[in-house]
């Protein structure tokens, strides 16, 4: 480590129950000390928990890669610390100059027109998710934030019915503390479950292609050869994992702060054309993917931080959202901040591709919510946080009540009676 202080071994853990208990506090704490730092947990890995050493590495693939090298880190998914054995991910797991054609693909179905396709998807699951509480008066708020599971599971073109273990499985990996009961289920008995299923609907689709996304990657080329069944798999677990998690965690973290802030909340019930502000605002202040990982590739230099090849390195996002040097008043929520150069969707080539389906849930979810229940009044004392905030931050149970309403919908309160898109 530097002998001049800039780059100390400091006592740091993502992952612990420390960090967890205030996850602001901790990175607030380490970027104070160092925005560059190593720590030895985990069989060692650099922080970068400031703005400009992150902008830079997360731009730089050469120097800093998302490939899956298992001789460094040991074997398992690249972008996490510790890795964990999840099935490789294309194409976060692969870096430029192979990365693009795969990006290529998955852009056509993320790009903002394809996105605009699905509104109305979204908004009809927003719509029967609230419509089976809105009588209630009373619900766990966390329960109506499964929208984007189940979203995700049908436009895929999985099947809606096992939504909800789809949400739990992915959901636990990230969230839940390692060995314990929910995280052994998802490990050892939803994943097995779950692939074998996924793997049968990829091979439906190449039978007998339908209109959903599946059908579309098993049609898909690269390289002049059409994509393989394992491709595929590669791409459709990626997309799951990403389309369940993030956005829950984003609408989870921000009805608890409308709620503790009820003047904001007041002003986007009365102006919902602020939403869209207000939301990049919200990823900043939250960001719902704290940290991602990459793999130093060479013996290099990093703002005058010594890096070995094989060393690890967390690019902490939340961390970087509410650094001062890029942030005015960064602990602050300001729902009219613009410009907002928040990192939460990451940097450079591996840029969150679902942005755009991100936002556009979050702002139905939202909308919805404050249109419909927008009186809500939260158990503040009955709050459960996610065990473990490392990767994604949230809350595991939000019970509210509010003044009942009429259901929009009509029909059955099954979820595979609502008709696909």
């Amino acid at each position: 480590m530097s002998e001049n202080g800039r780059c100390p071994v400091v006592h740091f853990d993502h992952n612990s129950e420390e960090h967890s208990a205030d996850p602001v506090a901790s990175y607030r704490a380490l970027r104070q000390q160092s925005p560059i730092a190593y720590t030895e947990a985990w069989g060692g890995y650099w922080v970068l928990s400031g703005y400009k050493p992150l902008f830079e590495a997360a731009r730089d693939d050469d120097r800093f890669s998302s490939a899956r090298l298992d001789q460094y880190g040991g074997e398992g998914l690249s972008v996490v610390i510790p890795k964990t054995k999840h099935p490789f991910h294309i194409p976060i797991e692969i870096d430029p100059p192979e990365f693009r054609k795969w990006r290529k693909i998955i852009n056509l179905i993320t790009a903002p027109a394809a996105i605009e396709r699905m509104e109305p998807i979204v908004k009809h699951y927003v719509t029967w998710f609230i419509d089976q509480i809105i009588e209630d008066g009373q619900c766990d708020m966390a329960d109506v934030i499964g929208v984007p599971a189940i979203v995700t599971v049908d436009w895929l073109g999985l099947d809606v019915a096992e939504w909800k273990r789809y949400a739990s499985a992915f959901h636990a990996t990230l969230v839940a503390k390692r060995g314990s009961e929910e995280y052994r289920q998802a490990v050892e008995v939803d994943f097995p479950y779950l692939e074998k299923r996924t793997r049968e609907v990829i091979a439906a689709r190449r039978a007998n292609p339908t209109d959903d996304i599946i059908s579309y990657l098993v049609k898909s080329e690269v390289d002049g050869r059409p994509v393989t069944d394992e491709e595929v798999f590669s791409m459709v677990d990626l997309l799951l994992s990403g389309g369940v998690g993030t956005t829950a965690s984003l609408t989870s973290n921000t009805v608890v702060w409308l709620y503790q802030n009820p003047e904001v909340r007041q002003r986007l019930r009365d102006d919902l054309s602020l939403l869209d502000k207000a939301i990049e605002e919200f990823l900043r202040f939250f960001s719902p993917t704290q940290a991602l990982a990459r793999t130093v590739t060479q013996d290099t230099e990093l703002q005058g931080c010594p890096m070995k090849q094989g060393d690890r390195v967390l690019l902490a996002w939340a961390s970087a959202n509410r650094d001062p040097e890029q942030f005015e008043n960064p602990d602050e929520v300001d729902i009219e901040r613009w410009p907002n150069r928040h990192v939460a969707f990451g940097l450079g080539v591996h840029r969150c591709a679902g942005s755009h389906l991100g936002r556009a849930m979050a702002k139905e979810m939202l909308t919805q919510i404050l249109t419909r229940m927008g009186d809500y009044v939260v158990d503040e004392s009955a709050l459960k946080p996610y065990p473990q905030q490392g990767t994604n931050n949230g809350w595991m149970s939000i019970p509210a009540t509010f003044t009942p309403g009429p259901r929009v919908l009509q029909g059955s309160a099954d979820p595979e009676a609502i008709p696909s898109y």
